[in-house]
Formats: C-alpha cells, structure tokens, sequence
C-alpha cells in the first residue's frame, strides 16, 4: 500500500512538473512555485485535480487502479470457528466405570439353644448347644456331678463329647458312641442332646 502511494505521489508530480513547463514563459503564477512535493492527494489515494493553467490546457487526472494485497486472508481454525458460534471447546472423555461391587454370601445367624434337663442315676443335667444355621458348631454339659468317681464319669463324657472339636460337632447328631465306664452319664447326654436339638 505505501508502495503504491509513493508511485501515485510522484506520478502526480511528475504531471504537474509537465504542464508548469508547457506553460508559457514569465507567467508569474502562484502554481508555478507551488513545489511539487507538496501536490495535493486526495484521500483515496489519487491526486487531487490541479487547478486550470494559464495556458487554458486541462490538467492531466491521473486515476490509479486499485491494488489489492496479496495476502490470503487466513481461514478461521475450528477452535475460533466454534467461539463465534457461542460454543465452547470440549474435550470427550469417557465416562467413569461403574464401581465393581461384590456380592458376598449373606451372614448366617449364630444362636444358642439349651435343651431341657434330664434326670438319671447320678442326678440330672442338660445339654447346651451353638448353632450356626443348621449346623452344630458347639456343645456343652450342664450339671454334670463333680468329684469322686462320678465327677470322674462326667469329665470322661465331656472331654469325648463337648467343645468344639467334640464328637457332637463332628457327628451332628445325638447319635454319639458310648464312652467306657459311664454308661449312664453317656445315654444321659445323649438324651439332653437330643432334646436341645428337638427344641432349636
């Protein structure tokens, strides 16, 4: 663009230059020393039409054409393409996995069932026993006799029978093998048992 000017600019002059030397000779007109650098341009870009010489010739347009620039006007990218629309630029992203759960088995109740007392030749006694569900995970005599050989009779049962490695848990049932020397402490437990089991 200021290429194109300059070349209007002394294009211009060079025309005014032309017609004051055409004109005639001792004319002492004001646009005779009116310096041609100073020539008038009109804001367009082209010179402004100088004014009527002596010589009535009529003064040289000079009408540029128009240069246009040889850059390329740049293409808008989509990022500026999506903000003139309003949007905004939005990364996709995938959506968070589901949190993984884990079905395990449900808890199963725990009781404690005490069955009612039974009475035999060395006294009475009741079984107590823990189940979890259906299954016998403890058991224990209750009021077995204590000391002389009777107690003894009764710590033999309860070591083969109670606890909870016992023969009870192991057989899950009152059908228990009969400990030797205490025959009738044995039917005795096994009788408590089975009625513990009866009532749970």
């Amino acid at each position: 663009m200021r290429r194109a000017l300059l070349a209007i600019t002394g294009l211009a002059a060079g025309t005014t230059a032309l017609v004051v030397l055409k004109g005639a000779p001792g004319v002492g007109s004001s646009a005779q020393d009116v310096p041609t650098a100073l020539a008038p341009v009109a804001p367009g870009g082209s010179a402004a039409p100088e004014p009527p010489s002596p010589t009535g010739s009529a003064p040289a347009v000079v009408t540029p054409s128009p240069r246009t620039s040889a850059k390329p006007t740049p293409k808008p990218s989509a990022e500026r393409s999506a903000a003139s629309r309003g949007g905004t630029r939005t990364s996709t992203s995938t959506a968070p996995a589901a949190p993984r759960t884990t079905t395990s088995a449900p808890k199963v109740a725990t009781r404690t069932v005490t069955g009612p007392s039974v009475s035999y030749d060395y006294g009475s006694l009741q079984v107590r026993i823990t189940l979890s569900g259906s299954r016998i995970v403890d058991a224990t005599g209750i009021g077995l006799p204590l000391g002389g050989q009777s107690g003894q009779r009764s710590d033999d049962v309860q070591a083969r029978y109670s606890g909870t490695s016992g023969e009870v848990v192991a057989r899950q049932s009152a059908n228990l093998s009969t400990v030797s020397g205490a025959t009738y402490t044995s039917t005795a437990y096994q009788q408590a048992l089975q009625a513990a089991l009866d009532k749970a």
